[in-house]
C-alpha cells in the first residue's frame, strides 16, 4: 500500500542535499558545540558555516540567524521577545483566533504577565478582516502576528496587506511562512 503523507506543514522529509551536509555531525563531528573539546570545536564550527551561508542566502548579518528546534519554539522566542524588549512603548498584541498554538498558548501566557490581546475574528473561508485589523490597533499596540498560511484549513492571509497596515503604523509585524518565522520592524 502506498502511503499518502499530507501533513507536510508539521515535518516533512529531509532532502537528500541536506541529509549529505548533516551526515558529518551524525557520526563524526557529533561532539558539543559548547565544548572545548576537539569534537566540539568541529561541531562550533560547522554551525557558525551554516549560519554564514543562511545570512548570505537572507542578506543578513550571521549575528541575525537564530537556530531552533522548530516553528513552536521560533514563534515563542520572537513574540515573547518582541514583547518584553517593546513593552516600555506599550502591551497590546493583535493576533487572530486561529492561530497555530504555538501563536496563541504565547500571547495567553503573556497576558497573564500584563500583557492586553486582541483576537481578531476570521471569515467563513478563514481570513483576518482588514477593517477590524485597523479599529484593533491602539496607541500601544507593538505587535500584530498573524500567520501567512493556516496550517488546519488552507488559508492564505493577506500578509502583504497586513504589512503595509504595520509599516502605516510603525507596528512590528510577525508572521510564519514556508521558510521559517518572518518579523518585520518598520
Amino acid at each position: 500500500m502506498k502511503i499518502r503523507y499530507f501533513d507536510h506543514a508539521a515535518t516533512t522529509p529531509v532532502k537528500d542535499e541536506v541529509l549529505n551536509e548533516m551526515l558529518p555531525f551524525f557520526n563524526e563531528k557529533y561532539g558539543n558545540p559548547s565544548s572545548l573539546y576537539t569534537l566540539g570545536r568541529e561541531a562550533k564550527r560547522g554551525i557558525e558555516e551554516a549560519r554564514k551561508r543562511v545570512a548570505t542566502l537572507i542578506n543578513c548579518e550571521p549575528s541575525e540567524v537564530y537556530f531552533t528546534a522548530g516553528g513552536s519554539e521560533s514563534d515563542n522566542m520572537a513574540i515573547k521577545g518582541i514583547a518584553y524588549l517593546n513593552s516600555n512603548r506599550g502591551k497590546h498584541i493583535i493576533t487572530s483566533k486561529i492561530e497555530h498554538p504555538a501563536v496563541l498558548h504565547t500571547c495567553q501566557k503573556l497576558e497573564k504577565q500584563g500583557f492586553r490581546v486582541t483576537y481578531l475574528n476570521v471569515n467563513k473561508d478563514g481570513i483576518v478582516d482588514l477593517e477590524e485589523l485597523k479599529r484593533s490597533i491602539r496607541n500601544d499596540t507593538i505587535l500584530i502576528s498573524i500567520m501567512s498560511v493556516n496550517n488546519e484549513i488552507g488559508t492564505i492571509e493577506p500578509i502583504y496587506e497586513i504589512s503595509r497596515i504595520t509599516k502605516m503604523y510603525n507596528i512590528i509585524f510577525h508572521t510564519d511562512s514556508v521558510q521559517g518565522v518572518r518579523t518585520y520592524s518598520y
